[in-house]
């Protein structure tokens, strides 16, 4: 006999004092419906549980069932955590793509690390891109009906050709047509062009940004970054990295249409990623060309808004520089290296008892071309920080951790780099405020940024 489907979502965990607590759901109950709508997913979760008041079904762990009265604010959740995150499983891509990092991955790491998502659920909740090839007309007649936004689409080309060429998918070119749909019916979103040299870029660029801009104002923003290329790209597309020269000319395209789009729409509209900008040897634009940074995750800003939240926080430091005495190290990536640089210097010459040693981790695992911080191992560190000054405290980023849990993509844990270098590491969340204050050694809130 086949196992035998229950009914329902099985809940995993509810947050103390939260409504679900109140009213006793538990752990291993299940959720079996809401205003006596099944709830298929997380969309119609999320859908359904914004009403005002809610007649919740709950079934028990000995199959007794409640129907549960709530009354509440329209943006208040429940508090009820489900076995499964998006209420169902995920999607995995079905494309090809001449591009994909994770295709790029060597073999032997944990297996988490190779699946692909291309799933539209995962959009709308945590930000990722997705091609539109994965998403079903179900889905997309429920993203509209439910008004669940903004989507963020992995566009790549607006040559359907092209398209199908790039994603190795027949039907990329076609799917296209959904991201139609969503703009007739209003749903915001944001897009994502990943540049392959000689492929997608130039003229191909050109005609993918002009086409895009008939969707604004429902499209919002378009990120334009380098495709990443690993050493590990054996049996792959031949595709090759992108030089000085060329950054400088992706920038200038990138620029001139920002300049036409914000004398129509009163917006930049595209946005070139970090990456540009250090390899053109440009500096980053002012805080005002980002939009309100709505590309941070891509790249997109990241280090404008680290450099001035930083220097507002050195405008509001409360701390004295005579109290500053200690000696730490920090180790970043090649990409942000300049800038924390910087930073750095900057901070020795305001504070007079303060060293600090900056470290470029060079990126022996995946290869020199991948520069973010966020892709750096535990061994890369630890090997290119053996034997040099580190003083009392070694910072790190916290992009090298998974958000899951505290580990390097390696599985190398902060604490077995600790016992290896010898150096107690604190990692530091991603601002300009959080960077003083770690630097400094600040933990009293009212002493700190």
């Amino acid at each position: 006999m086949g196992k035998i489907e229950q009914k329902g979502h099985l809940i995993r965990g509810v947050e103390e004092g939260s409504i679900a607590w109140e009213l006793e759901i538990r752990a291993g109950d299940r959720l079996l419906a809401i205003n006596d709508q099944e709830i298929e997913d997380i969309f119609d979760y999320q859908y359904y549980v914004e009403n005002e008041y809610l007649e919740v079904l709950i079934e028990k762990p000995d199959k007794e069932q409640w129907l549960l009265e709530v009354e509440k604010d329209e943006d208040e959740d429940l508090g009820i955590v489900f076995e499964r995150g998006l209420m169902d499983d995920y999607r995995s891509c079905q494309n090809k793509c001449i591009f994909c990092f994770i295709d790029q991955m060597p073999k032997g790491m944990r297996e988490t690390l190779y699946f692909k998502d291309d799933d539209s659920r995962l959009s709308f909740l945590q930000g990722n891109y997705v091609t539109l090839t994965n998403m079903s007309d179900h889905d997309l007649e429920r993203i509209i009906r439910y008004r669940l936004s903004p989507i963020n689409i992995s566009f790549q080309t607006m040559n359907p050709a092209l398209r199908c060429k790039m994603l190795n998918n027949r039907f990329a070119g076609q799917a296209l047509e959904k991201a139609d749909r969503l703009f007739e019916a209003g749903i915001a979103m944001n897009g994502q062009i990943v540049l392959c040299r000689g492929i997608n870029d130039g003229e191909e660029l050109e005609y993918s940004i002009r086409k895009l801009t008939e969707y604004i104002p429902v499209l919002e923003s378009v990120s334009v970054v380098p495709v990443g290329l690993s050493r590990y790209r054996e049996g792959l597309c031949p595709l090759e990295p992108f030089d000085r020269e060329d950054a400088r000319q992706v920038l200038a395209m990138i620029h001139g249409f920002q300049e036409e789009i914000y004398a129509r729409h009163g917006i930049h509209f595209v946005h070139a990623s970090d990456e540009w900008y250090l390899l053109a040897g440009e500096e980053f634009p002012t805080q005002e060309r980002y939009d309100g940074y709505l590309q941070l995750e891509n790249g997109v800003g990241m280090m404008r808004l680290l450099m001035d939240e930083f220097d507002d926080a050195l405008r509001n430091l409360k701390k004295p520089g005579a109290d500053v005495s200690r000696e730490i190290s920090i180790a970043t990536g090649r990409l942000a290296y300049p800038c924390i640089s910087g930073m750095a210097r900057r901070m020795t010459k305001l504070f007079p008892g303060l060293t600090i040693h900056v470290y470029e981790i060079i990126n022996h695992f995946f290869g020199e071309q991948i520069t973010v911080t966020g892709l750096l191992t535990g061994k890369d560190i630890m090997e290119q920080l053996r034997g040099k000054p580190l003083g009392e405290r070694l910072l790190l980023s916290c992009s090298m951790l998974r958000s899951t849990e505290p580990v390097f993509l390696d599985d190398v844990t902060p604490g077995q780099m600790e016992k290896a270098l010898q150096v107690k590491t604190d990692i530091v969340k991603s601002s300009g405020y959080d960077f003083v204050n770690a630097v400094l050694g600040i933990e009293d809130a009212d002493k700190a940024v």
